[in-house]
């Protein structure tokens, strides 16, 4: 087997084990070893692929929402209209929000260890976060609806709100309640017929 592709299988695995500690035992209390020792590698191994616990922090983050961002693209493939479009995402925040064992947004927790916005896990969290609302602004603007900034605003609110109240609550359907506000959102954002 190449080195290369033993490489990427490490620097995987790495990620990954990353991905398991930070989110349930937080980024903070985790040490480098922990990561190391879950991966199977030593940390000599570890430091080979990320040079400090920031750079491995940043690419978990990364990782996570390059894989958002394709279930995003799977989720609008599945629905029809606009507007199921638009909902589908509320879906796919609910069953992301379930699969994560109702522990919250690894985002939010992630800006809640590093409120300082210059730090580069900050600015990690600011990316998928941005994401997020231009997925909304761009399903919404091609849907026509009335003033798609504010709509938004109000979806991402909705969205953001739900997560951190399900996870609170230890309660996924509170995205049935945000889904139905968001529902009535877009109906009446709704181009009208002129009269």
């Amino acid at each position: 087997m190449p080195a290369n592709h033993n490489a990427s299988l490490t620097h995987r695995r790495l990620i990954e084990a990353a991905s398991a500690l930070f989110f349930r035992d937080g980024i903070n209390a985790t040490g480098i070893a922990a990561v190391a020792e879950f991966a199977g590698v030593s940390k000599m191994t570890l430091y080979a692929h990320f040079a400090s616990k920031d750079e491995l922090v940043v690419a978990y983050l990364d990782e996570r929402n390059e894989r958002w961002n394709a279930a995003v693209l799977q989720s609008l493939a599945a629905a029809d209209s606009p507007a199921e479009k638009l909902l589908s995402l509320f879906d796919l925040h609910r069953q992301w929000l379930f699969e994560g064992g109702l522990r919250g947004c690894p985002y939010v927790n992630s800006a809640a260890e590093f409120p300082d916005r210059s730090h580069p896990v900050r600015q990690a969290v600011d990316r998928h976060k941005r994401g997020v609302k231009q997925h909304l602004l761009d399903l919404a603007q091609n849907a026509g609806l009335a003033n798609p900034p504010t709509l938004v605003r109000r979806l991402f609110l909705l969205l953001e709100g739900a997560f951190l109240t399900g996870a609170l609550e230890n309660d996924d359907s509170v995205f049935l309640v945000a889904k139905d506000l968001a529902a009535e959102l877009i109906d009446a954002a709704q181009p009208r017929a002129v009269v």
